[in-house]
């Protein structure tokens, strides 16, 4: 486990992990579980926070304080097709039955009370491309802005082997709108082929912290601070589940400054790269 930017290791167990949170003094705020069920089981439980539920893969039946949802989800991976999610209110009681294997990943965060129980479909996932050349990444935002949550925004990120996101770096650490967010986050892996892995560097401007950090197939990391781009390999493509935690609910982030040029070099690569055809 590193010091600062946690890295947690994917459990192999059938139920409920709690993977990271408050209580056992890897977060702040959020809570991040997974859960494992295999075909024909169930699961019932209730959390205090404010929740987003994403189905990674397989198909379930769902339940949250009453409503009921079946036949929910559809792909066979993470890397396939977008995601089903739920979003649960603080204090809300839900029950999940597995029709298929499936795992499902937890967010929680504290929250004031209050809002409905929602089945997010994939139609209604924003899908983005962002960036360009080898730091090109596909993007569906789960839980945006727009997204009647008080303090979670979900979604997830695909790198294509070789390619870098969260770049160039940027971070999110500071109250200071619009130029920076304080907002925690949470990244969830997925490597394929399965066997792989993905390079996350975590740093700081005073250099206190400054890591690299290999992570493998279902590992999790916490990023308490710092600048945190993603790296895959090649021949390895990448996948996390970012869940970030603010009273906000605004992405302000405060680009690197040494390596904030790139972003301005992207509309001049865009159209030599069309250039090229």
């Amino acid at each position: 486990m590193a010091k600062f930017g946690l890295n947690i290791q994917a459990p192999k167990e059938i139920g409920w992990h709690t993977i990271a949170s408050p209580q056992q003094g890897q977060t702040s705020q959020i809570t991040f579980s997974i859960l494992k069920l295999e075909s024909g089981s169930e699961y019932e439980g209730q959390l205090s926070g404010e929740t987003v539920a994403v189905i990674l893969y397989g198909l379930i039946e769902a339940e949250v304080d009453g409503k009921r949802w079946v036949s929910v989800g559809q792909r066979r991976d993470v890397f396939t097709g977008k995601a089903f999610a739920l979003y649960l209110p603080p204090n809300a009681r839900f029950r999940i039955k597995a029709q298929t294997f499936a795992e499902l990943a937890f967010g929680s965060v504290p929250a004031p009370s209050g809002g409905e129980p929602k089945l997010i479909t994939p139609e209604q996932v924003r899908t983005r491309t962002v960036g360009v050349f080898n730091w090109r990444r596909d993007i569906d935002d789960i839980v945006d802005a727009s997204f009647p949550a008080r303090r979670l925004l979900v979604g997830e990120t695909r790198n294509p082997p070789g390619n870098w996101s969260s770049y160039p770096p940027h971070k999110h650490e500071q109250e200071n709108p619009p130029f920076e967010t304080q907002m925690e986050e949470v990244y969830h892996f997925r490597i394929f082929p399965p066997n792989g892995f993905a390079i996350q560097v975590i740093y700081t401007d005073d250099g206190e912290l400054n890591e690299a950090i290999i992570v493998k197939e279902g590992d999790t990391v916490v990023i308490p601070r710092g600048y945190h781009p993603v790296a895959a390999p090649p021949g390895y493509s990448v996948y996390y589940l970012w869940m970030l935690a603010g009273d906000r609910r605004q992405m302000f982030v405060k680009f690197d400054p040494a390596h904030e040029w790139v972003n301005g070099a992207e509309g001049i690569l865009r159209e030599w790269q069309r250039w090229l055809g």
